[in-house]
């Protein structure tokens, strides 16, 4: 049994990049949060930018959870 170290570096990065992803969505779209609730000029941009937030990384969970549940068709019978 021998291990393929390229694909495992590739599929190491891709996990931390999207967890970084995942991450970086996530606290913008609470950061913008916190200002629509304070009011002001921009609420309803910040308002806009945190739904749009909040979608991208509900987006990209549902989408690895669809890669990694083999029920959804994505992961290799």
């Amino acid at each position: 049994m021998s291990i393929d170290w390229f694909a495992f570096v590739q599929v190491a990065g891709a996990t931390w990049l999207a967890a970084i992803a995942i991450v970086t969505l996530f606290s913008t779209a609470v950061r913008l949060q916190a200002l629509a609730n304070d009011g002001g000029a921009r609420a309803g941009v910040a308002r806009l930018g945190m739904y749009a937030c909040y979608a991208a990384s509900l987006a990209a969970v549902l989408f690895g959870i669809y890669l990694i549940v083999p029920q959804f068709g994505g992961a290799p019978h």
